[in-house]
């Protein structure tokens, strides 16, 4: 071999085709892309991969100089150009030989010969090969028309220099060949730089067969075997097949000998195709062109050939063609080829563009695609998703794989052609052999779907009981908000428990049905028509094909509301689960919410009969949630008057609730602590503990109920957790509604959990808060073991907890030993095991296993552990490059200060905030201890996702900060801070709190686990990880993030153990510097804390959520004569405000965006006017009825 590195001058399935023939070969492979592919399957499988543009293809995959540049610096001694962009370029052969490289393909005077197709003709009609009636050139319309008339109709224009259906139009009579000829001239200028036409006669029942065959560039040519092609969509092939079917050997060996005349005339180099019309009727065939590169169907001849024609081509370009000295290979039983695109067949095959949220081919055959889950495909290139390929004995077990390959194959996130194929291969014009280039229109394509004209607010795919078994690496539930509602729909239908449906949340969606369909709608009222005509809740509708749902606003009392299909929707689970989780970006049928121009597919899950008519549950405007005490209470976290004043206070619903949790506005604790010590300056800071769905979990003065898509993990005290029973409520409360709490025991929560969904709950009094208590049990320290606290964490969930209020790595170590225990048990009902700092948290079934049970089998788990003296655990050591004062960083704390404070003590700069709380000398110091510690992971999911909550090992690195407050509504992914003692990675866009100080790597890869990320999981650390950061550039991490996803960038670990008896020999040989270091810490944070007493800090927040909740009273406006009042639809905080006083809008302007439920709303003028006044300004609270301007109508 003349060079050992090849580039390949493509993308998609071709190039990474191409690729794994040069890995099996020993060469090494470089890939190039542009902007626009850089997550592609290609760029990953290559040995070096180079960026050579923008998206668009005459920047990046049609720019010579840019891939000759490539060439240059990759060191490649030989070029592969795929098919398309430059592969049938003589221009570009002739450039690469004068830059020295191989050109791995025809020579530039074949491309030249066969390029056009007047003078291919020529050629072919030279050497003996049968021509359709046609012309040469034609120079104007007349001469057309004339040709036409000699030739007879149907005729077809052809763009001389065209290819790939493109300047090719049939004409069925003269008007048609006038209007014709110019559009077909244009094309071929337009896209090939030639306005040359041709014409030939067309062949209504036309087969499409062609040659494979490959030269020596000296007169040798050798066939193998041809392929029919006639299955064609607007002249684009879709299935392909070899060998031909329903093709006499006589006509077969007619058509190579044709084809290897054709080759030898030309002295052709390399592998060609030379392709012909085949008269079914008449049993004639005629030369259509010759092709001079690789086609996208060569698999199927490589199947029934037993050759790898890309081999032969390197091989050829090195000048190696021993191959060509054996007898030609014959061809052994039958392959059939199948193109996936990414197109919409219910749409008349539009373009379809997305991100890919599954991708699954069966592995027993060959899958050609440069796609995957995750994969974005964008608008750019050709809609070609895969090759799919399968080889039979015969023809009829082939296509019978085939069949059986796309049954088993999955495309989510856009539309593909995948069901449609399903359908051709099963056509009896297929099976039968019976083939031509018209058969695809007889194939009548019936998707069973549901279309998608409006998203409404925010609607999902959800399923009951969600994803459940992942909350101790932070990947919460998700599932239907109001479980209750969403069961009972499923209920009446006769659908299975878990099946999916459409979760629709303050204004609905309007869908169309492809098909017949069952549904019911449960929840709130969004006063939803089918056809104009309002149809029930809570029972069964019949929907017709064509007809179409929409749906308003939700009102009379309730926020969602639920859309259940008969047999569900077809959709591909992940991580166990079709919730949709819009956080993290996974879940549902596009990992997000509905938009308009979405398709859902409907499922065919076996149904039972339908149910009679199950009671809804009553929705309104006050509500009351039966609560159980704990886990974290009165005397140590809260006075006792904290509690009676919670359980006696109407609470309000705040406008900036969402699916994580329900933010609720009232009086404000007194609470029984000063500050969360070493967990935060504020009193309802603690150390890191999981959650629970549904606990009411103080961040700072406010309460928050945790939903279904809250954090697993925080550092927020908990006083009560609403029932199992009770939590569907929380899903349909609205801003402005009105909670009380009701204290009950676990045994009104078990009665309340066993009433079926669509019957009466049991009446439950409030119980004798003096009578109840947030623990469980408890049990005194003794020798090396610490004091066990078990705390009642709702009706599903107990939270162990160890020692004192500290951090104290020992105690962690504990609490890995109980969950190994736990873990070899394996006790029935156990559903998660979720860490934290001091703490487990066991999350079990009640059905199966009590509370009682539960709590009875940990105490007899640590009642087996000994004083773990020789305790060990793997502790890889995880380096982490990290950004300082990374971009993303100042973009988050502006955006703080612009939406939310601009006066709170961490800004403008949270690192300087990060020197004074811990007393360093500048932040130079700051800088040093972060990257000299060595961070131990305690927890996963802190943040969400795989986020490690981490304390360094030695408490020298130990830095203390308190968390923002209120929260941040807005943090980029993977930046990293610190909040109380510890340092967390964020590993999902979301809210926040920590003190920012810098950026790194993703934690989390939702597609894509592989390269760092082990044993084929999403999330990259696991527990007792020690994590260490070393510093880069900005520039030098994005590229870090651009390739450490998809594998081509790996992080070093190093594989390592945590031994406790070491741990306690390093404490007590530095103990007074360790001291030395706290006491220190200890003192700035004192004088931070008493400068926030000084400044009126710590009454701040109470005073931004009072002005928050306040309201504008339309009697105190005054409005400008003959002008209207227009009031806020719906409470929210003013996010943008797109008008002055004086402005002209028309009906349907954007007046102001609003930002409520963590969505932004856009409100529209009702009618065309002037602005007469305004009321609001940006950051401006709302709520409903909130005067926002005078409208003057026109």
């Amino acid at each position: 071999m003349t060079f050992d590195t090849v580039l390949v001058a493509n993308r998609g399935a071709i190039a990474t085709r191409i690729i794994r023939t040069l890995r099996r070969m020993g060469l090494r492979s470089v890939a190039v892309y542009s902007e626009a592919d850089a997550g592609s399957l290609h760029v990953a499988a290559a040995d070096e991969a180079i960026c050579i543009g923008p998206a668009s293809a005459s920047e990046s995959y049609l720019n010579v100089a840019a891939i000759l540049a490539a060439a240059k610096a990759s060191g490649a001694g030989a070029i592969h150009p795929g098919y398309g962009f430059l592969a049938e370029n003589a221009e570009f052969a002739e450039a690469c030989t004068a830059a020295g490289i191989a050109f791995i393909g025809p020579t530039p005077a074949n491309i030249r010969a066969f390029g056009l197709k007047h003078s291919a003709r020529e050629l072919a009609l030279a050497h003996g090969l049968p021509l359709a009636p046609g012309t040469d050139l034609l120079t104007d319309e007349s001469e057309a028309v004339s040709a036409a008339a000699r030739i007879g109709f149907p005729v077809m224009l052809k763009a001389t220099a065209g290819g790939g259906g493109i300047g090719m139009r049939i004409c069925h009579d003269e008007a048609a060949v006038r209007e014709g000829f110019a559009a077909v001239a244009r094309l071929g200028q337009g896209n090939f730089g030639d306005a040359g036409v041709f014409l030939e006669r067309y062949i209504a029942r036309a087969r499409h067969i062609e040659v494979q065959i490959f030269g020596d560039g000296s007169g040798r040519v050798m066939a193998l075997g041809e392929r029919d092609c006639s299955l064609q969509r607007r002249n684009q092939k879709v299935v392909e097949e070899a060998p031909a079917p329903c093709l006499s050997d006589a006509k077969r060996a007619e058509l190579i000998a044709a084809a290897v005349r054709l080759g030898e005339a030309a002295a052709y180099l390399s592998a060609g195709t030379v392709e012909f019309l085949f008269d079914a009727e008449r049993q004639e065939f005629y030369f259509l062109e010759m092709n001079t590169r690789l086609q996208v169907e060569h698999g199927v001849t490589e199947e029934v050939m037993g050759i790898d024609l890309v081999e032969w081509m390197v091989r050829g370009a090195a000048g190696d063609f021993a191959f060509l000295d054996a007898p030609a290979p014959t061809p052994k039983g039958h392959a059939v080829q199948v193109r996936l695109y990414a197109e919409d067949p219910a749409q008349d095959y539009r373009p379809t563009s997305g991100t890919l949220t599954h991708v699954a081919f069966p592995i027993d055959i060959r899958a050609e695609t440069w796609v995957m889950a995750g994969s974005e495909v964008s608008a750019w290139y050709d809609p070609m998703l895969a090759k799919l390929i399968t080889h039979g004995a015969t023809r009829e077990q082939a296509i019978g794989a085939m069949q059986a390959a796309l049954a088993a194959s999955r495309v989510d996130g856009i539309e593909s052609n995948l069901r449609w194929l399903r359908d051709v291969l099963r056509d009896p014009g297929f099976t039968s052999g019976a083939v031509s280039t018209r058969l695809l229109e007889g194939v009548i394509y019936a998707p069973r779907s549901v279309r998608v004209t409006s998203g409404g607010a925010s609607t999902t795919v959800q399923d009951w009981p969600g994803r459940l078994g992942l909350w101790n690496v932070g990947v919460p539930p998700s599932g239907p908000f109001d479980d209750r509602s969403f069961r009972i729909g499923n209920l009446l239908l006769g659908n299975p428990e878990g099946t999916a449906g459409l979760e629709i949340t303050a204004s609905g969606p309007s869908l169309t049905f492809d098909a017949p369909a069952r549904i019911c709608l449960t929840g709130a009222d969004f006063g939803a028509k089918l056809d104009g005509e309002p149809v029930p809740r809570g029972e069964v509708i019949h929907v017709a094909a064509g007809q179409s749902l929409t749906m308003g606003r939700a009102s009379g009392g309730g926020l969602r509301g639920y859309i259940l299909f008969a047999g569900g929707l077809d959709i591909a689970p992940y991580l166990g689960s079709t919730a949709t989780f819009t956080l993290g970006q996974f879940g549902g049928a596009h990992a997000r919410a509905l938009v308009a121009g979405d398709v859902l597919h409907l499922g065919d899950a076996a149904c039972a009969p339908e149910r009679p008519v199950l009671a809804l549950p009553a929705l309104g405007d006050v509500w009351e949630l039966r609560v159980l005490y704990g886990p974290h209470g009165a005397p140590d976290f809260f006075t006792p008057d904290d509690i009676d004043q919670f359980l006696a206070a109407e609470w309000q619903v705040h406008y900036n609730s969402n699916r994580t949790g329900v933010r609720l506005v009232g009086p404000k604790p007194e609470w029984a602590r000063r500050d969360g010590g070493e967990a935060g300056l504020h009193p309802s800071n603690i150390h890191d503990n999981a959650y629970a769905i549904g606990a009411v979990d103080f961040t700072g003065d406010m309460p928050i109920i945790l939903g279904p898509d809250g954090p697993s993990l925080g550092g927020f005290v908990c006083p009560f957790t609403v029932i199992s029973a009770d939590r569907w409520k929380i899903g349909q409360l609205s801003p402005q509604d009105r909670v009380r709490f009701v204290p009950v025991t676990i045994a009104d929560a078990e009665a309340a959990e066993r009433a079926a969904p669509g019957t009466p709950q049991p009446a439950t009094p409030p119980r004798d808060i003096a009578t109840l208590s947030p623990i469980l049990a408890q049990t005194a320290a003794h020798g090396a073991r610490p004091q066990t606290t078990y705390r009642q964490q709702g009706d599903r969930n107990i939270l162990v907890e160890y020692g004192p209020i500290v951090l104290d790595i020992e105690l962690r170590i504990r609490v890995h030993a109980l969950m190994r225990a736990l873990e070899d048990i394996a006790l029935p009902g156990v559903i998660d095991i979720t860490p934290g700092i001091r703490s487990l948290q066991v999350h079990f079934d009640p059905a199966v296993l009590t509370q009682q049970a539960a709590l009875a089998a940990l105490m007899a788990a640590e009642d087996r552990m000994g004083d773990l003296e020789d305790f060990t655990a793997p502790s890889r050591i995880v380096h982490l490059p990290l950004s300082w004062r990374d971009p993303a960083i100042t973009e988050t704390i502006a955006k703080y200060m612009g939406a939310v404070r601009d006066d709170a003590p961490w800004c403008p700069d949270n690192i300087e905030f990060i020197r004074r709380i811990n007393g360093l000398a500048d932040a130079d110091a700051v800088e040093r201890v972060i990257f000299d510690a060595s961070y131990l992971v305690l927890g996963l999911g802190d943040v969400y996702l795989g986020a490690p909550v981490a304390t360094p090992v030695d408490p020298r690195h130990r830095l203390v900060t308190t968390k923002y407050n209120p929260a941040r509504t807005w943090t980029p992914p993977n930046v990293v801070g610190i909040g109380g003692a510890y340092m967390c990675i964020y590993g999902m866009e979301g809210p926040g709190g920590y003190q920012l100080f810098g950026r790194t790597l993703q934690v989390w890869n939702t597609y894509r686990p592989a390269g760092s990320f082990t044993e084929g999981k999403p999330w990259l650390l696991r527990f007792f990880d020690q994590i260490r950061f070393y510093p880069v550039s900005a520039e030098e991490l994005a590229e870090w993030r651009r390739d450490f996803p998809t594998g081509r960038k790996q992080v070093r670990i190093e594989e390592s153990e945590f031994r406790l008896a070491d741990y306690r020999a390093f404490l007590v040989e530095n103990a007074d510097s360790i001291a030395a270091f706290a006491a220190t810490r200890e003192a700035a944070f004192n004088a931070e804390r008493a400068a926030w007493e000084a400044s009126g800090e710590f009454d701040r927040v109470s005073t931004l959520l009072a002005a928050d909740a306040g309201s504008s009273d339309a009697a105190d406006i005054d409005i400008p004569e003959g002008a209207d009042l227009i009031e806020a639809p719906f409470g929210g905080s003013v996010w943008k405000l797109l008008v002055a006083p004086g402005d002209t809008v028309a009906a349907g302007d954007v007046i102001a965006v609003i930002e409520a439920m963590k969505m932004e709303c856009p409100f529209e003028s009702p009618a065309d006017g002037t602005i007469a006044a305004l009321y609001i300004a940006e950051r401006h609270a709302l709520q409903p009825g909130t005067p926002m301007l005078a409208l003057r109508r026109h």
